[in-house]
């Protein structure tokens, strides 16, 4: 009983310091109103470091990551094929999320609304794709305001680090041991983060009333119906056009266990043991499932695409911004894809890809804490669905790779 009280306090003690920190400081906040102002400096502090932090840390994780990479070539058709998997994959996933928040707000009709302060100019796409994804001077890229120049300039260097070789093999530890001391610097900052947020709450409640806790359970009851509608039908669907019934068959036969221990663990990386297991038992391949899914664990994350677009819409309702367009649906998809396929296989990727979706659309710094809260509030149910993506993902590998009939082959031996 003390091991599972061990273990339970290790997976989970940290969030629900935090979920108790927000709700302490909506309570407290919502009964003092106004006067709850006072406190808003401590979450300004917990704010303010995050933010110091997220330049060095961007450039550092993502160009280390990179420098340090194998060869992609010796992966060779496995691995190409999963890669176009895991993006084809998590664009639907994205498509699916955005037409679920059009269907039902996740803000509702709580009557949030707060003033954003943005002028925004008509400008012409062309000079909006060279805006977003350039800037025309080196220092204007340690700006937290350019942050996917900023992620590009960081793979390009990556890249030049790793294209250098063994010469470069010192840069590149130089890069990594920077990167994990910022991890360190991350986690240290972390302990203060309970009373940050219970701060940043506090004034936040305090000015706006109670809605915003309707809106983070809207969204939360929003996510968890989709991932399930989504897990339900769509992996289906994948496992069908791998195997036919066959395929759906042995999928949700093996599946069960790997889920479970992603809703216990909500960690990817520690369900892939049991993931490997349920792929084998699957019938997939042990060089498929072994390459593609211990990439997958960290490049095709469903649930963290299908979060991403709920962060990102739950934004737009909350600052009074109209989620509608083209250009706003495929710059949300690309952002969402990246922080499912590119980002998450980088250190503290959930934390970048938060920030990129704060600077793409010009939301002010403190919606970075509003969008965090619902990171952590999805995650046990994002993680399952990240988790369970990655054995139905190697199924569509394997019916590229080794034909229609791969399934049914191994089971006729």
């Amino acid at each position: 009983m003390g091991l599972f009280k061990s273990k339970f306090l290790k997976v989970y003690g940290f969030p629900i310091a935090v979920l108790l920190a927000i709700i302490i400081g909506s309570l407290w906040g919502n009964m003092l109103g106004e006067d709850a102002s006072i406190f808003k400096p401590f979450g300004d502090i917990f704010l303010n470091l995050m933010f110091t932090l997220v330049v060095p840390l961007v450039f550092f994780t993502i160009s280390s990551s990179i420098a340090n990479m194998i060869d992609l070539k010796r992966l060779g058709k496995i691995m190409g094929y999963s890669l176009i998997v895991f993006v084809i994959t998590c664009i639907i996933a994205a498509v699916v999320m955005v037409l679920a928040v059009k269907i039902v707000d996740p803000v509702g009709s709580s009557n949030i609304l707060i003033d954003n302060n943005v002028v925004t100019e008509s400008v012409g796409i062309g000079e909006q794709i060279v805006s977003t994804l350039t800037v025309s001077d080196f220092s204007q890229i340690l700006s937290r305001k350019n942050m996917l120049p900023m992620v590009i300039f960081s793979i390009l260097f990556g890249i030049g680090v790793s294209c250098l070789g063994e010469s470069g093999k010192k840069l590149s530890n130089i890069l990594d041991s920077i990167s994990k001391a910022l991890m360190k610097v991350v986690k240290i900052i972390m302990y203060y983060a309970p009373i940050g947020l219970c701060a940043y709450f506090m004034n936040l409640v305090g000015t706006f009333g109670l809605s915003l806790v309707e809106g983070y359970l809207r969204s939360f009851i929003l996510y968890t119906t989709v991932g399930i509608i989504y897990y339900l039908v769509f992996y289906s669907l994948y496992a069908f056009i791998s195997a036919g019934k066959l395929g759906v068959k042995q999928f949700f036969k093996n599946i069960l266990n790997p889920t479970s221990v992603a809703l216990a663990t909500q960690s990817s990386l520690a369900t892939l043991p049991t993931n490997l297991d349920a792929a084998k038992e699957i019938g997939i391949s042990k060089d498929i499932r072994e390459v593609s899914m211990s990439v997958g664990t960290s490049m095709n994350m469903h649930g963290s695409v299908m979060g991403a677009i709920l962060k990102i819409a739950f934004l737009f309702s909350v600052f009074g911004r109209e989620f509608s367009g083209l250009d706003t649906y495929l710059i949300a998809i690309l952002i969402s894809v990246l922080s499912g396929v590119v980002m998450s296989g980088i250190p503290s990727g959930g934390l970048i890809g938060e920030m990129l979706i704060v600077s793409m659309y010009s939301f002010p710094p403190g919606a970075f804490l509003i969008i965090s809260t619902i990171g952590i509030i999805i995650d046990a149910p994002a993680t399952a669905i990240n988790v369970v993506g990655n054995p139905v993902s190697a199924m569509l590998v394997s019916r590229l790779v080794e034909g229609k009939n791969w399934l049914k082959k191994k089971f006729s031996c």
